[in-house]
C-alpha cells in the first residue's frame, strides 16, 4: 500500500500539468477582428445593379400603392370598399421592409 501512495506522490507534478493542459482553453476566444474589408473587383458593377434593383421595387411599391388606391375607389362607388384594408397592409409592409433594408443588413453584418 505504502508503494502506491509513493507512486501516486511522484505522479503528482505530472498530474497537475494534465490537469492545467485540461483546463486551459483549446482555440481562439473572442470575435476575430476582420477590419473592414476589401470590395472585389467588379463591385461597382455589382452596387449599380443593386441601385437599379432598389429603385425598381421603390417604383414598383408606389405603383402598388396607386393599384390599391384605384380599387378602393372604383369598389366605394359601387358601395363597398372594405376589403381592400388586407392589400394596402401588404403593400405598406413591402415598402417597409424595403425602406429598411439596408439597415437590417447592416445591423446583420
Amino acid at each position: 500500500m505504502s508503494s502506491l501512495l509513493a507512486a501516486a506522490w511522484d505522479a503528482s507534478p505530472h498530474i497537475s500539468a494534465v490537469v492545467d493542459l485540461a483546463a486551459a482553453p483549446s482555440g481562439p476566444t473572442g470575435v476575430p477582428d476582420v477590419g473592414g474589408g476589401e470590395a472585389p473587383p467588379g463591385a461597382d458593377d455589382l452596387l449599380k445593379v443593386l441601385k437599379w434593383v432598389a429603385w425598381s421595387v421603390t417604383a414598383l411599391c408606389v405603383a402598388g400603392i396607386f393599384g390599391v388606391a384605384a380599387r378602393m375607389a372604383v369598389d366605394h362607388s359601387r358601395g363597398s370598399g372594405r376589403e381592400h384594408v388586407r392589400g394596402l397592409g401588404f403593400v405598406l409592409g413591402a415598402c417597409l421592409l424595403i425602406g429598411s433594408a439596408s439597415g437590417i443588413v447592416g445591423a446583420l453584418v
